[in-house]
């Protein structure tokens, strides 16, 4: 199992946390940010193969801000896996 701390940019939320185990993404936590929001694509995302998420998420805008605490949880994935191959 690993476990991932990432410090997203440009939103709201001040940390994103989430496990990869089996090759899959568990634990998808947010601090700050829209908290129901965020607690619903945690909990949809629960055993998703991680490759997944990031096709889903990546590129997602929050109000013009040319991302979002999605985009940032792909970016962080994204980084997860280039890291740990």
């Amino acid at each position: 199992m690993a476990t991932y701390d990432y410090t997203p940019h440009g939103v709201c939320a001040r940390k994103i946390t989430f496990d990869i185990v089996d090759g899959k993404l568990h634990d998808v936590g947010f601090v700050g940010g829209c908290n129901g929001n965020l607690k619903a694509i945690g909990l949809l995302l629960e055993g998703k193969d991680p490759k997944e998420a990031i096709s889903l998420l990546k590129g997602n805008d929050c109000s013009g801000r040319g991302t979002s605490c999605a985009d940032q949880l792909a970016i962080a994935v994204e980084k997860a896996l280039a890291e740990n191959p």
